[in-house]
C-alpha cells in the first residue's frame, strides 16, 4: 500500500533478489514463473516469454506465497486490483492519482466527477485499513493544494467488509478504536456488507441486515479481501494426496515437509498446519527452519524438533502517527503502536540502503504531508488488461516461427 499511495518506490520494498544474493557465490537466480514440480524426478519447471527451463534439485523449498482471492468471482480483478504484487501496487497508484487528474479535467468542463472521487476498499483487514487510511490522508492532507477545479477533500473513501467489525483478528476493542479513527479521517465504514458484482463504473453491494442491494459509483476499487494460495499447491496435492483447505493451502508434516517427500519443504502462506496465520513471520520463521534442516542434513546432524511458530504479534497502521498493535497480552493504540510499527518494518526491510531511503521518505510523508512517488502512466493502468488480451501473454509479442519456444 505504501507503493500504491506514493510513499515508497517499488525498489525500496522489493529489491532485486539478484542484488540481495550477489555476494553468495553458490546461489544462482533464474527468472521465470514456476508452473510444474515433478516430485518423482525431482525437477522444477518454469517459463519466461515462451522459453521453458527445467532445473533438478536434491532439496526443495517451495515458498510461492499467495495471491488475491475473489471468492469465485475472478472477473472482479479486471476492475478491482488486489494488493499482492508490484504490478498491482503500480496499477493502483496510477488509478488513484489518475482518477484525480481526470476529475480535474472533467470538473473544469463542468461535468460531474463524483464517480472519480469515490474510492472503495473491499476488505477491512490490516491491508484494507491501511489502504483506506492512506487514501483519506492523500485526499485531505496531501493533495488539496494541488488542484484548481476540484477539492480533493470532497473525496469519498468507503471501506467495505462482510464481517461485523474492522480488523477481526485484533479483537473487538482494537477493532472499535480502529473504526473510530478511520471515521475521524473521513472514511465511511460499511460492515456486514458483501460485494456481489463489480464493473468499470462501480460495484454492487448487498447489506446483510435487510438483504437489500445498492450500486456504488466508484471508478477506483481496491480489493483487499481474502487470499488464495499459489496454484503450485494443486500440483503438489495431485502427486502426494496431501489435502488442500478452502484457501488452497496444502497440509504438511510438522517439520514442514510434504507427506512422503522429506526432501521437499513448503513454507509461508502455502501451508495448512496448526491453524498458522498467513503472516510474514510464519514465512520467515518457516524458511529459516527449513534452511537449518537442510544444512543439518548435509552435516549429518539429527533432525530438528517439529516447527514451532513464535507469535511476535500483529500491527496495522491507520494513518500517520496512529496504529494498533497486538503483542502477547498487550493491546496498544496511537503513537506508541505507530512507533513500534515503524521500527519493526524498518528492521525487516532488506538492505541498509533501503532502510535509510525508506526512513527519509517516511519523514517526508509523515512530517511534511508529501509523497515522493507520484509519477504515473497510462501504461501502468492498462498494461495488465492489454497483456491478458494476448493469446499467449507477453510471449505473443516476441515468439516467431523461426524461434519457437524451447522445450
Amino acid at each position: 500500500y505504501q507503493v500504491a499511495t506514493g510513499i515508497l518506490s517499488e525498489g525500496e520494498i522489493a529489491p532485486p533478489t539478484r542484488e540481495v544474493l550477489a555476494k553468495q557465490r553458490n546461489a544462482q537466480i533464474l527468472l521465470g514463473e514456476v508452473d510444474q514440480i515433478d516430485l518423482e524426478n525431482r525437477t522444477v519447471s518454469h517459463h519466461i516469454l515462451g522459453r521453458r527451463t527445467t532445473t533438478p534439485y536434491d532439496s526443495l523449498i517451495v515458498a510461492a506465497g499467495a495471491g488475491q482471492s475473489y471468492f469465485g468471482h475472478d472477473h472482479f480483478a479486471r476492475y478491482a486490483p488486489g494488493m499482492k504484487s508490484i504490478d498491482d501496487a503500480l496499477e493502483l497508484r496510477a488509478r488513484i492519482f489518475g482518477a484525480y487528474e481526470y476529475a480535474e479535467v472533467l470538473a473544469a468542463k463542468g461535468e460531474p466527477v463524483d464517480h472519480l472521487m469515490t474510492f472503495v476498499v473491499v476488505g477491512a483487514g490490516p491491508t484494507g485499513v491501511e489502504m483506506a487510511g492512506q487514501i483519506a490522508e492523500l485526499a485531505h492532507k496531501t493533495l488539496p493544494s494541488n488542484f484548481r477545479a476540484i477539492d480533493t477533500r470532497d473525496s469519498k473513501v468507503i471501506l467495505i467488509d462482510g464481517a461485523d467489525q474492522v480488523l477481526p483478528p485484533f479483537g473487538e476493542k482494537l477493532g472499535r478504536k480502529t473504526q473510530q479513527a478511520l471515521e475521524k479521517l473521513g472514511v465511511e465504514v460499511r460492515l456486514d456488507t458483501f460485494v456481489t458484482d463489480v464493473d468499470e463504473r462501480g460495484l454492487t453491494i448487498k447489506h446483510k441486515e435487510d438483504e437489500s442491494t445498492e450500486y456504488v459509483e466508484a471508478v477506483t476499487k481496491v480489493w483487499a479481501a481474502g487470499v488464495q494460495a499459489s496454484p503450485l499447491t494443486e500440483t503438489l496435492n495431485k502427486q502426494t494426496g496431501a489435502p488442500l483447505d478452502r484457501a488452497g493451502r496444502i497440509a504438511v508434516n510438522p517439520d514442514l515437509t510434504l507427506p512422503g517427500h522429506p526432501e521437499v519443504f513448503v513454507v509461508g502462506d502455502m501451508i495448512d498446519l496448526n491453524n498458522l496465520p498467513g503472516v510474514a513471520q510464519v514465512a520467515i520463521q518457516g524458511a529459516r527452519y527449513a534452511s537449518r534442516e537442510i544444512k543439518g542434513r548435509l552435516q549429518g546432524k539429527a533432525p530438528q524438533e517439529p516447527f514451532a511458530y513464535f507469535d511476535k504479534g500483529s500491527m496495522a497502521t491507520i494513518s500517520r502517527f496512529n496504529a494498533v498493535a497486538m503483542v502477547g497480552k498487550m493491546r496498544l493504540t496511537g503513537l506508541l503502536a505507530w512507533l513500534m510499527w515503524l521500527v519493526v518494518h524498518l528492521v525487516y526491510m532488506t538492505g541498509f540502503k533501503n532502510q535509510v531511503t525508506a526512513l527519509f521518505r517516511w519523514a517526508v510523508t509523515f512530517i511534511g504531508n508529501d509523497r515522493s512517488e507520484r509519477a504515473v502512466t497510462m501504461q501502468q493502468i492498462f498494461a495488465r488488461e492489454a497483456i491478458n488480451r494476448l493469446q499467449s501473454g507477453p510471449a505473443s509479442l516476441i515468439a516467431t516461427e523461426e524461434s519457437p519456444p524451447d522445450d
